[in-house]
């Protein structure tokens, strides 16, 4: 049977290029895929593509009340479809995860789906919520923070390059830097209000760092 993936990152970790190398890999065998993006992402421009590398393709544009399923469905009947390809896909809305589901399940379609877990604030993408809950395989694409450590994280950036706190979940214009959950600080940023006692020096001096596992 059909699986649906998750493939999820920090910011700036390839995640578009990986998607458009994947689409060309069916390609090249002969197989049609379809590549999906959300409308509401339109830094390169509505309904493309676009890599840090420089990479770009035109796919299909989409908004919060289009039904995944039924448009697969459609194009799978006219010309069989082998592969779907989601980008940005934590803007997915809870219904449209379950319909990619439902293409997986019954139309017998892999459907792979590129995007963030979390938000500025550290808190989750409704899209990539219900993508952790029910893919059948998770993948993380790995990239680091400045700190040298696994990067997991989104900081936003005002146009000043200043680290902003508060506002909207989803804001296109802004920038943003991939940090460690260190580094971050959820507990500057992060809704869920709770601050620790400061370890005195005896504490901290318990357990020395240890080294990442591999």
């Amino acid at each position: 049977m059909a699986k649906l993936y998750f493939y999820y990152s920090a910011m700036n970790a390839g995640k578009s290029t990986t998607l458009l190398q994947a689409a060309h890999n069916y390609e090249e065998q002969g197989m049609k895929v379809l590549l999906f993006t959300p409308r509401i992402d339109d830094r390169a421009g509505q309904g493309i593509i676009a890599s840090r590398l420089g990479l770009t393709r035109k796919a299909i544009d989409f908004g919060p009340q289009f039904d995944l399923f039924d448009d697969v469905r459609r194009r799978h009947q006219a010309t069989p479809v082998s592969c779907v390809f989601m980008d940005e896909c934590q803007f997915l809305t809870d219904v449209q995860v379950l319909q990619l589901t439902f293409i997986c399940d019954r139309l017998n379609i892999p459907v792979l789906c590129y995007g963030l877990r979390t938000d500025f604030q550290g808190e989750p993408f409704e899209g990539s919520k219900y993508l952790l809950a029910w893919a059948d395989e998770l993948g993380e694409i790995k990239t680091i923070c400045t700190s040298g450590k696994k990067a997991t994280m989104n900081a936003r950036l005002d146009e000043s390059g200043n680290r902003v706190l508060a506002g909207d979940q989803i804001s296109i214009g802004h920038n943003y830097v991939s940090m460690s959950r260190k580094e971050f600080g959820l507990e500057d940023v992060s809704p869920i209000k709770y601050r620790p006692q400061k370890l005195d020096p005896v504490e901290t001096n318990l357990n020395p760092a240890q080294p990442e596992p591999t």
